[in-house]
């Protein structure tokens, strides 16, 4: 899926800042890596396939950017630390951190009783103990700088409560508590926490839990009566992790074309 870059929305702030992105090698978390690397950012695409981490990496190099991909399994907190020595160790700081990854596309669609407890498991360990380590990881660096941004991106399914999800919504749901822990914790240093709502965006990437049909359906409940681009995502999150937005911690912006009010 290619990307187009939205040029409109300027923010001098990011130039320069290391923008960590877990889960960049595919969808959102790749169309994030390539707009922050337009504002002059410098992308770090770590992601579970290493592979595609490079090839991002590529992307935004052939486009006159800087970035570094690596391999990184969030679950492991040995590998969320060796992706924040890494950012460190190319570029001497790490400014922001946005916990994207998470296990959502091939899930098991079952009612609760009947889920794969391992699949629980991964979920939980993925959605939500990946984002702790990997904040974790970063926050060092961040306190030292005096100045941070952390952004952890949650789910409409959290106030929609969709049957046969129920790994999934309760760790998207946990990540808005821990956001909030997390901005009074931090914030002595300058380091804001948000959560960030997306839309139901179609990346391209397969999901046999979502039929096609279904963006259809979304897009007639929304109140913008179109389907959700990369850029709406992009945008908003530029914004979060700008100097324009340094007196917003602790709370959720949702970017959803008006498909939850509330």
């Amino acid at each position: 899926m290619d990307i187009v870059v939205d040029k409109s929305a300027t923010y001098d702030s990011l130039k320069d800042r290391v923008v960590i992105v877990t889960g960049a090698g595919q969808g959102i978390g790749r169309g994030l890596a390539h707009h922050f690397a337009a504002q002059g950012a410098v992308p770090v695409i770590a992601d579970i396939d290493g592979g595609n981490a490079a090839r991002v990496q590529a992307e935004i190099e052939d486009g006159g950017g800087r970035a570094l991909g690596m391999e990184t399994d969030v679950a492991s907190e040995p590998a969320a630390r060796a992706m924040a020595e890494a950012a460190l160790a190319e570029f001497g700081r790490i400014d922001v951190l946005i916990n994207n990854a998470a296990v959502f596309s091939r899930i098991t669609m079952a009612p609760f009783w009947e889920l794969p407890v391992d699949e629980w498991k991964r979920a939980m360990d993925v959605n939500i103990t990946g984002a702790f380590f990997c904040a974790r990881a970063v926050v060092p660096a961040m306190q030292e700088a005096g100045w941070g941004r952390i952004v952890n991106v949650t789910s409409g399914t959290v106030k929609s409560g969709p049957p046969n999800y129920l790994h999934y919504v309760t760790s998207k749901s946990a990540v808005i508590g821990m956001t909030r822990s997390m901005a009074r914790e931090l914030g002595a240093w300058n380091i804001t926490v948000n959560t960030f709502w997306p839309g139901v965006t179609d990346t391209g990437i397969p999901r046999p839990s979502v039929p096609p049909e279904m963006f259809e359906k979304f897009v007639e409940m929304q109140a913008i009566k179109r389907s959700t681009r990369i850029e709406d995502m992009a945008k908003p999150m530029l914004f979060l992790c700008s100097d324009e937005a340094s007196y917003i911690t602790g709370q959720i912006l949702e970017a959803d074309g008006g498909l939850n009010f509330g």
